[in-house]
């Protein structure tokens, strides 16, 4: 308030010598004295109106940053947005911890039935058993002296016969008679020696033609419409199976199973089990997260040449069939029996 009170005291000096100027000279031989003390400050006047507001000033430096405020409270849920494009499957992470044991799923259905096993050589005889005790032959009569031959007397009544004699000398061969009835069966005569054990037959040659093999790394995630690639061989010893084609050939007439195991991974899977380019069946599963498994088999009948093979039935985002090293996915087949 120091500012405006000596304008005002400055203001009233000026009104008093113009006050002073005004009077008319009555001694105009006088010399006007020197003035006055000022007096005393009037009261404050009453405040005059606001002045415009004045143009807007440069825009001044940037302060210096406040401390952090409380955290707002959180807003309502908004609502859900639409699914994004699939990004790119990312490498995969590190397998985690067993989880606890999940109780027990209903039944599956009655595999196949496997193939018969091959007829196992035939095993030694066995050790004879005792011979029983034989019984105590009676001791024979004497034999008496001999009679002398009477007068032939008359035919009698047959007899009783008698028990048999001994055998007489050789006769000649005689003509041969009128054939008889057939006699009592006799009694079973006791069991003879083992003979000796003959010589080791031939095996007899059954054909073969069985193959499993799996993906690997750089043939995992196949293209659409074309044989799968298992370049893994776990087993093709009779090599009716190429890696480089991913078919089957059949060499041998015959019924045959088939089956395959995938992993499901990053994408949806639909497979197709393929005999000559025509589709037999198919198997699809749905990608949610996490890992899948999904899995297919049937018996088909072949004949010499036929091809067989396993390929993805749809479009590029259905071939999430996946293989690293703690996961695979396998396709096998084998001959049942020949026809």
């Amino acid at each position: 308030m120091l500012f405006p009170r000596q304008i005002f005291m400055l203001f009233l000096v000026v009104l008093i010598n113009a006050a002073e100027q005004s009077v008319p000279d009555k001694n105009s031989g006088c010399v006007n004295g020197h003035p006055g003390i000022p007096g005393d400050p009037g009261h404050n006047g009453m405040p005059g109106r606001d002045g415009r507001d004045g143009a807007k000033g440069d825009k001044g430096d940037r302060g210096d940053i406040g401390t952090c405020g409380e955290a707002g409270k959180v807003g309502p849920k908004g609502d859900k947005g639409e699914h994004g494009v699939p990004g790119i499957a990312g490498m995969k992470g590190k397998r985690g911890d067993n989880g606890e044991r999940g109780p027990p799923g209903k039944m599956g259905p009655q595999g196949f039935s496997g193939p018969l096993g091959l007829k196992g050589q035939k095993g030694e005889l066995g050790l004879s058993g005792p011979q029983g005790i034989k019984g105590d032959v009676g001791p024979i009569g004497p034999e008496g002296t001999q009679g002398d031959i009477g007068y032939r007397g008359d035919k009698g009544i047959q007899g009783p016969l008698g028990p048999p004699g001994r055998p007489g000398p050789k006769g000649e061969l005689g003509h041969p008679g009128i054939k008889g009835s057939i006699g009592v069966r006799g009694e079973k005569g006791s069991k003879g020696d083992i003979g000796e054990q003959g010589p080791k037959g031939d095996m007899p040659e059954i054909p073969k033609s069985a193959f499993s093999a799996r993906l690997s790394e750089s043939t995992k995630l196949p293209t659409a419409n074309a044989p799968i690639r298992f370049d893994k061989i776990l087993y093709n010893r009779q090599g009716h199976y190429d890696p480089e084609t991913g078919r089957f050939t059949c060499a041998i007439s015959g019924a045959y199973f088939f089956s395959y195991h995938i992993t499901v991974y990053s994408r949806n899977v639909k497979v197709a089990l393929v005999k000559n380019g025509e589709k037999v069946i198919y198997t699809m599963d749905s990608y949610q997260v996490g890992e899948d498994q999904a899995s297919g088999g049937a018996v088909l009948e072949l004949e010499v040449r036929d091809k067989v093979w396993l390929q993805v039935a749809d479009k590029q985002l259905f071939n999430g069939l996946y293989a690293d090293e703690d996961d695979d996915t396998v396709f096998s087949g084998f001959l049942l029996f020949a026809t």
